[in-house]
């Protein structure tokens, strides 16, 4: 990599986590509105966003409404996903268009939609409601990272396991799942944060009581410039990077606890041995 490549991906990745240098210490500000650089500093955000109900309820409600936005996604990404990849059928490329739709068409005419079709169905102000909107919104990214992963899946594991006398469940659980368990993870997680980040749709059908923490968020802004929506800000943060050192850190363990002169899963060799 050259030296000015390497310099722009630092200039990039510095931009995008310079605002994250300001809500951080603004999460601490004892000023009673959003103030940087704080006067003093003080863990009454922190306090109010872990004990006041108009905080620990929409986080409440944007943990299940995301759980619940992953369980139906997956549902119908993971059947869509075979059916594009492994099957040919009249009108394949409508209802590939039509599960790609949701990422064409606007949010706030989706949103709109929804509140009045939901409406009819008394889905308004709902965790069904909420969770099927936000399932709307997840499946097209779910589906394309199945899609992908299926693409390059090698079927001839599949055929050997059948020909051994496996069923077709027996060898999507002991074949397929596990081979494709990182999309199928990858999937998930899109889903649950295309949920989780989601704040325009919530603010039309989730309601006062099924208040999403996006949703709170946007209101703490609007109305009142709540300083707790910097610990909201600064809890999400850190719990996405926890996430991520999480998945990172049993890599980095294999990977300084594997034996000079071992492969990689790329068949590469490791660079102290490549070296002697």
């Amino acid at each position: 990599m050259s030296v000015w490549i390497r310099s722009l991906a630092i200039l990039i990745a510095a931009f995008v986590a310079a605002p994250m240098f300001i809500v951080i210490p603004m999460s601490f500000s004892s000023a009673a509105s959003l103030a940087f650089p704080p006067p003093g500093y003080t863990l009454q955000n922190y306090v109010n966003f872990f004990s006041d109900p108009n905080w620990t309820q929409p986080l409440t409600n944007s943990l299940l409404i995301g759980f619940g936005t992953v369980c139906v996604t997956m549902l119908v990404a993971v059947p869509a996903s075979f059916a594009l990849v492994r099957h040919v059928f009249i009108g394949r490329t409508v209802f590939n268009l039509l599960i790609m739709l949701p990422m064409i068409v606007p949010t706030i005419v989706m949103a709109l939609g929804y509140y009045i079709y939901f409406g009819q169905l008394r889905l308004v102000q709902s965790y069904l409601g909420v969770i099927l909107a936000h399932s709307c919104i997840a499946l097209p990214m779910s589906t394309l990272i199945l899609t992908a992963a299926l693409k390059g899946f090698d079927r001839s594991v599949e055929r050997a396991a059948m020909n051994l006398g496996a069923s077709p469940f027996a060898t999507f659980r002991l074949i397929t799942f596990p081979i494709l368990r990182p999309a199928f993870t990858v999937a998930g997680l899109f889903a649950f944060i295309a949920s989780f980040d989601e704040a325009v749709i919530a603010l039309f059908i989730s309601g006062r009581d099924k208040a999403t923490l996006p949703r709170q968020m946007f209101n703490a802004v609007r109305q009142e410039a709540d300083p707790t929506i910097s610990a909201a800000s600064s809890f999400l943060f850190l719990l996405v990077l926890a996430g991520v050192c999480i998945w990172l850190a049993p890599q980095l363990v294999r990977r300084r606890t594997r034996p000079l002169g071992q492969t990689d899963g790329n068949g590469a060799a490791e660079p102290a041995a490549a070296a002697s």
